[in-house]
């Protein structure tokens, strides 16, 4: 199994490209499922995750063929053979679960496992099904898997509305709902980015769509929706971990592509903090003030809100930070094992609930630490960077299903950063 090996006490200088976001194309990939004509997607980021949903596409008899690098994703599923969606692939990746909604909506039925993925809390898909069933589906649920019927005539539209904002089920029922007769109302619906990559893209393949980025998303449905080229929105997580780089090392670092709009409350929390975040043509430049970084307090919340898959990384620098800061966590449960981690680097964390305390120590010290999910495993480079002496960071596996040549990137601004590979 792979590992990352790092020396700290570098600053960082230089660019650092940004990939199209992971969430966002796992979304649009299940799209081709409901067209029988081509569905390109440019700007793919090259991760695992988007391997495995390849392999799940093609598995249903959908053709799917990785263009110039990996970066261009040409789909097709004109002869969709198999409505099958097996356990062996779907517990890989939460993101598996987008398929229900588009093959029941385009071929009437469906058979989906129950979804796996980072282990971060039980993350149930009761919104996915229930919305599904507010469009008349029929569903049962057996032996772990999801067997699914649309009624005679298809799907219908619908007033649905979530207890709560949840991406997955927002993502499912907006795919649904496009083909579905009649007109569907999301009401309370998730206003992420990636929600709004989605609804772009199924208007360009026909889809009739008023109101996503707003808690009320309205579809009418059509008879069909044919073919597009829709580029991925630009990764805004992977964008906010590159820019905690410089902030924990020092420097300067130039996040190419990067836009405010899509990290808007993240960076009044960077700025709060002391770290300056200044627009350019070409995306977003991230320099640390003088001295340490300041304390904040930081609540996870909804998009435009504190992303909660950047709560692990910004803990990394607040455990350096001159103070005391609260992290409280309200979108996933069981999301701070990376704690225990950044602790045996000397970080001072008390964890309470969904609640941690961090007071920020003068330096941290490099130790063999272990990735329990995507987002912590980055998280821990961040700390290796500033840490003085080697990390080694293992079951690294869990990083390449989100970042894209991780030490390429870092090694390019100065960091010290190289993978050793396993066994």
């Amino acid at each position: 199994m792979d590992s990352i090996r790092v020396v700290g006490g570098a600053e960082l200088n230089g660019r650092i490209p940004i990939a199209g976001a992971k969430n966002a194309c796992l979304t649009l990939m299940p799209a081709t499922i409901l067209t029988d004509e081509p569905l390109t997607l440019t700007n793919a980021p090259r991760l695992s995750d988007i391997r495995t949903m390849t392999a799940l596409l093609q598995s249903l008899g959908a053709e799917a063929a990785s263009l110039q690098g990996g970066q261009v994703l040409a789909l097709s599923s004109h002869d969709l053979s198999n409505l099958h969606a097996d356990y062996d692939i779907v517990r890989k990746m939460r993101a598996s679960i987008l398929v229900l909604g588009p093959m029941l909506a385009r071929h009437g039925q469906a058979v989906v496992s129950l979804p796996g993925g980072c282990a971060i809390g039980a993350r149930p898909v009761d919104l996915h099904l229930k919305a599904l069933e507010a469009m008349g589906a029929e569903l049962e649920l057996r032996e772990g898997y999801i067997h699914a019927r649309a009624p005679m005539g298809g799907l219908r539209g619908a007033v649905i509305d979530f207890p709560f904002v949840s991406v997955g089920a927002t993502e499912n029922a907006l795919m649904a709902a496009t083909l579905a007769r009649g007109t569907t109302v999301l009401n309370n619906a998730a206003r992420e980015p990636e929600i709004v990559d989605l609804a772009r893209c199924l208007r360009r393949m026909g889809a009739q769509i008023e109101g996503e980025g707003t808690h009320t998303i309205t579809v009418q449905g059509v008879d069909r929706l044919g073919g597009a080229t829709h580029p991925v929105v630009v990764d805004r997580i992977e964008l906010g971990t590159y820019m905690l780089a410089p902030a924990i090392t020092g420097g300067s670092v130039e996040c190419l592509g990067g836009r405010l709009e899509l990290i808007g409350a993240f960076a009044e929390r960077l700025d709060a903090a002391g770290i300056a975040v200044e627009e350019t043509p070409d995306g977003l430049k991230v320099t640390r003030r003088n001295g340490r970084v300041n304390a904040v307090d930081v609540v996870t919340e909804p998009f435009p809100g504190f992303p909660t898959d950047l709560q692990a990384q910004m803990m990394a620098l607040l455990c350096t930070a001159e103070g005391t800061s609260v992290l409280e966590e309200r979108i996933f449960e069981n999301r701070f094992m990376h704690a225990p981690e950044l602790m045996r680097m000397g970080a001072r964390i008390e964890v309470h609930g969904g609640t941690a305390t961090v007071t920020g120590v003068d330096q941290l010290k490099g130790a063999p630490v272990m990735a329990t999910d995507l987002r912590a495993s980055v998280s821990l480079i961040l700390a290796a960077l500033a840490a003085q002496g080697e990390t080694v960071v293992s079951r690294v596996y869990h990083l390449d299903r989100g970042y894209e040549r991780v030490e390429e990137k870092l090694r390019a601004c100065g960091a010290t950063i190289e993978r050793v590979q396993g066994d």
